[in-house]
């Protein structure tokens, strides 16, 4: 009367899941830690912290509708003519340098 055995991909399949459930936790708790409480949306930061303890369903949430970007819109690239990503430029793309020149 043994606990009858599953076959070996069910087990592979279970850990592979809770194996990806845990690491989504821990990433959205680390994220929603990290994250500046401007930022946050829906629901305050530590109300966020609570929600993203509930396996599987916490993180989605907190990944999908959880926070926002500084200008307040999705987190994204510009895109488009004459828009230029974030971050340093060199003296050539900058007008007021060639300018100078």
């Amino acid at each position: 009367m043994g606990v009858p055995h599953l076959p070996k991909e069910i087990t592979v399949l279970r850990v592979v899941f809770v194996a990806l459930v845990v690491f989504a936790s821990i990433y959205a708790v680390v994220d929603c830690l990290q994250t500046d409480r401007r930022l946050v949306r829906i629901m305050p930061k530590a109300v966020w912290i609570l929600a993203v303890l509930v396996p599987v369903v916490g993180p989605v949430f907190w990944l999908v509708a959880g926070r926002t970007d500084a200008r307040g819109g999705p987190r994204r690239a510009p895109r488009g003519p004459g828009r230029q990503p974030p971050g340093p430029r060199g003296p050539d793309d900058d007008p007021d340098f060639l300018r100078k020149l």
